[in-house]
């Protein structure tokens, strides 16, 4: 059952009139994760130190998995691609090209110190990003992430709707800056999540989608264009 989002009060909390726009970066072709890290780990000092704008890092990762802190053991060597172990929220999930990663650097010390709110803002942002490709994209009360329904495959034993998840969202917070953040489906390759129990999902009737895999024929610079115009009525403006 979808959770009501009380919109008005998350933009009200989340807009930071003080601060200016927010940084818009796109990194081209694939980006270790490694290097994303370090990016991002930078950025968050220099913003908690208050040396630097607020950010939206946009990049792809080559096909790897990220373990959060809620991950369970793994059997390492079973995994067909390298595994690296973070300090971000979640469980363990896959990034390859074909998915957009976006990493959002932003000062809830001064947006307003609710994680609650910020993780409920991101799935807002995405819903709204995906209505611009006709996909009805919902969050989900006892699971992150934003959820398509799935008519069209076999309910679960008891009866439950088939969902996809399209979206995995997984944050960390540091001095009251976020970073890591979401991860956005658009054309990557879906067996590569079958190594993995991604995010934890287990259920039958709960699996993986992109919007190629809806029949939405969408670009990445068509979604990074549709996600920036999404994220001011939420987050204000980017530059």
């Amino acid at each position: 059952m979808s959770r009501p989002l009380p919109r008005q009060d998350i933009v009200r909390s989340l807009r930071n009139p003080v601060s200016g726009r927010v940084e818009w970066r796109v990194l081209d072709g694939l980006t270790s994760y490694d290097d994303a890290l370090a990016i991002m780990e930078g950025r968050v000092a220099a913003i908690a130190a208050g040396e630097a704008a607020e950010q939206v890092l946009l990049l792809q990762h080559p096909p790897l998995y990220t373990a959060g802190t809620s991950a369970v053991s793994s059997a390492d060597d079973l995994l067909r691609f390298p595994l690296h172990k973070t300090g971000r929220g979640g469980q363990i999930t896959y990034h390859g090209p074909g998915q957009r990663v976006v990493y959002v650097m932003l000062d809830l010390g001064r947006r307003g110190p609710d994680v609650r709110a910020f993780v409920a803002a991101l799935e807002d942002w995405i819903i709204a990003a995906l209505a611009h490709f006709g996909v009805h994209g919902a969050r989900r009360e006892d699971r992150v992430g934003v959820w398509v329904a799935r008519p069209d495959k076999p309910p679960g034993v008891n009866g439950e709707p088939a969902e996809d998840k399209i979206a995995a969202i997984g944050i960390r917070v540091r001095r009251w800056v976020t970073f890591h953040g979401i991860s956005l489906n658009i054309a990557p390759e879906l067996s590569h999540y079958a190594a993995i129990t991604p995010c934890g999902i287990a259920a039958s009737h709960l699996g993986l989608t992109s919007l190629r895999d809806l029949g939405v024929p969408a670009t990445l610079a068509e979604v990074d264009e549709t996600l920036r115009r999404t994220f001011e009525a939420t987050f204000g403006a980017a530059r």
